[in-house]
């Protein structure tokens, strides 16, 4: 669900990524897609914007109730390699990882800082949507992740060894406010805390 180019260019590779097993004819090469939320202390993200900006004083948060996916570096590595033992061909892989109020993430990184509610920017999304209502009618759900099952006429489920998934009911969506898992400030501190200590050393 693309409200700027930059994540209309991500969906695109998406479509394109999963479209190219129809083009691989009969050789051996496959492709499939992982789709995952925020990696925690990546170049460019909140994390470290945050740990420059409390030097102020204050922390500009675009909306108090947005909310985004976090996950760490090395969650992100171990799942990718988890699903290239899986992966079939054309499948969309989303992990099961939990939510955080970008207001709370200011709290754990700056508790003493004020909170300057700045307003949304354009293009930017007030939550996260990882699996839309019109993907959840080929979603089938396991224990730590969801498979986005593809429309190709030879992709099959239990041909592709996933017995065991669950489809999602009717109108499920997958997204970053509506999650079941959340991130206390203290877990979150617990998370950048390694990032402390790496700004700390420089």
């Amino acid at each position: 669900n693309p409200v700027n180019l930059y994540g209309a260019t991500k969906l695109c590779s998406d479509k394109l990524f999963v479209a190219g097993n129809s083009y691989a004819g009969g050789r051996s090469t496959i492709f499939s897609v992982v789709r995952y939320g925020n990696v925690v202390g990546s170049r460019g993200s909140v994390i470290p914007f945050f740990m420059k900006q409390r030097e102020t004083g204050r922390l500009p948060i675009t909306h108090m109730e947005m909310t985004r996916f976090w996950i760490t570096l090395e969650q992100g590595v171990d799942f990718v390699l988890g699903c290239l033992e899986r992966m079939g061909g054309g499948e969309l892989f989303v992990p099961k990882i939990p939510s955080a109020k970008v207001v709370d993430l200011a709290r754990a990184i700056g508790p003493d800082c004020a909170l300057d509610d700045v307003g949304i920017r354009p293009g930017e999304k007030l939550h996260e949507m990882m699996i839309s209502v019109d993907d959840a009618r080929q979603t089938l759900e396991y224990d730590d992740f969801y498979v986005i099952a593809p429309t190709l006429p030879w992709w099959h489920p239990r041909a592709k060894g996933y017995e065991g998934g669950a489809p999602v009911p009717e109108g499920f969506v997958y997204s970053s406010e509506r999650n079941t898992r959340w991130l206390s400030v203290e877990e979150i501190r617990a998370l950048v805390a390694p990032f402390e200590r790496a700004a700390g050393a420089t």
